[in-house]
Parts: structure tokens; C-alpha cells; sequence
């Protein structure tokens, strides 16, 4: 079990709402680890230890090490509770693991080939990104930092399914667990829209000819 990120942690006793905000006046983020088994333990975190984790992709699906004291504790991150104006973490919620218990994660899905892409490079077409993430399931050893799928081949209007993606080993996707119904797409190929001008500027009308009146 490979261990990317280490957030230094205290354990904290006063709980509620107002308590949570006088944490934040100090810099500090409020945070629950819980599950394998043992009652939930309310911690917090370094606002600016968080931010800088947080602004990492990978921190988002990987192993990650909260320590109190000498003690070490690895866990997953389940849930970002984010101030609705500023963005800045409010909450956080991390899942604890055992090395042989099979985890849930959601994982980015990257790309890589577009430039070799027939439908782009001569097509003109567009990638569109039907899926950016997908749930997987497997060993916290296992877990990886995100998918990759190559669309060099693709032509336009062609797409790839969640089946075409590359696992790891021991690795599997949720989704197809539930039949080939639910394989859907994870990107294509697309045309670019055309947008029509329409000119619904009424025509000028016609100047009336001049008539002889003995004027």
C-alpha cells in the first residue's frame, strides 16, 4: 500500500456548528475519520495543509496518511464540504482502510492521443469528455491514481465504452458489474457545431415611385 500524502492531525472534542467555527477562525479545518469497524473520531486539519492538498488531482484518489501524535492512520477521502461563495474546505470526511478490504473510489479518467486522433487531426472533429471520472473498486494497494485512455484511433463519430478502458490489475469498474446495459460511453469523437445565422432584419420597403400629380 503505497502512502502519497501525509496530513498532520489533533484530536478534537468540542463538536456542533459553533465549534467548527471557532476551529476555522484558527486556521484549523474540521474533519471525521470513520468506518472499518470502530467508532467515527472527529480531528482537525491545517487550513493551509488542506488547500494544498486539495489543489493536487491525485489527492483525490489516493492512500492518504492522517497522523496524530506518532499514531498513523490510512485512509481515503469521501467528502469535501466547501464554502458555497469562497471555495475554501469547510468539512472533510475520510473513509479508514485495511489493506485487505476492497475500497469504492472515484478516479479521473485522462486522455492521451489527440494529437494522433484521424478525427481531430484531419476530421475536425472535437473530443467530447461524456465521463471525466469513473467509481471503481479494489484493494487499497491497488488503487490508482487515475485511468488512462488512448484515443489515437479515433475517427469522427467513434467513441469508447467504460469496457475499453485499461484496468490495472485487480481493479474493476462498478458500473459494468451491473451488465453490458450499463457500459456507456466515456468519450467520442464529435462533429463541430454549426450554428445557422438566421437575418431577421425585416427588408427595407420599397421607396414608392414618384407620381405625376401637375405639381
Amino acid at each position: 500500500m503505497s502512502i502519497d500524502f501525509v496530513l498532520q492531525a489533533d484530536i478534537r472534542d468540542d463538536q456542533g456548528k459553533g465549534a467548527s467555527r471557532r476551529l476555522r477562525r484558527t486556521g484549523k479545518v474540521p474533519a471525521v475519520v470513520y468506518g472499518a469497524g470502530r467508532p467515527a473520531r472527529a480531528v482537525a486539519l491545517d487550513q493551509n495543509a488542506v488547500k494544498k492538498a486539495l489543489d493536487q488531482e491525485a489527492f483525490y484518489s489516493s492512500v492518504i496518511q492522517i497522523r496524530v501524535g506518532e499514531r498513523q492512520q490510512p485512509v481515503i477521502l469521501k467528502d469535501v464540504q466547501r464554502h458555497p461563495a469562497r471555495g475554501f474546505a469547510m468539512h472533510l470526511d475520510f473513509q479508514r482502510i485495511v489493506a485487505d478490504e476492497k475500497i469504492r473510489m472515484s478516479v479521473p479518467v485522462h486522455l492521451r492521443g489527440e494529437n494522433e486522433s484521424p478525427g481531430i487531426r484531419t476530421g475536425g472533429g472535437l473530443v467530447s469528455h461524456l465521463m471525466n471520472e469513473v467509481e471503481i473498486s479494489c484493494l487499497p494497494g491497488n488503487l490508482p491514481e487515475y485511468l488512462e485512455l488512448d484515443i489515437s484511433g479515433l475517427d469522427v463519430d467513434d467513441s469508447l465504452h467504460l469496457s475499453e478502458i485499461p484496468l490495472p490489475e485487480g481493479v474493476e469498474i462498478i458500473q459494468l458489474q451491473y451488465g453490458e446495459d450499463h457500459d456507456q460511453p466515456v468519450v467520442a469523437i464529435v462533429r463541430p457545431r454549426v450554428e445557422k445565422v438566421e437575418d431577421d432584419a425585416p427588408e427595407a420597403p420599397e421607396a414608392d415611385e414618384p407620381t405625376d400629380d401637375g405639381a
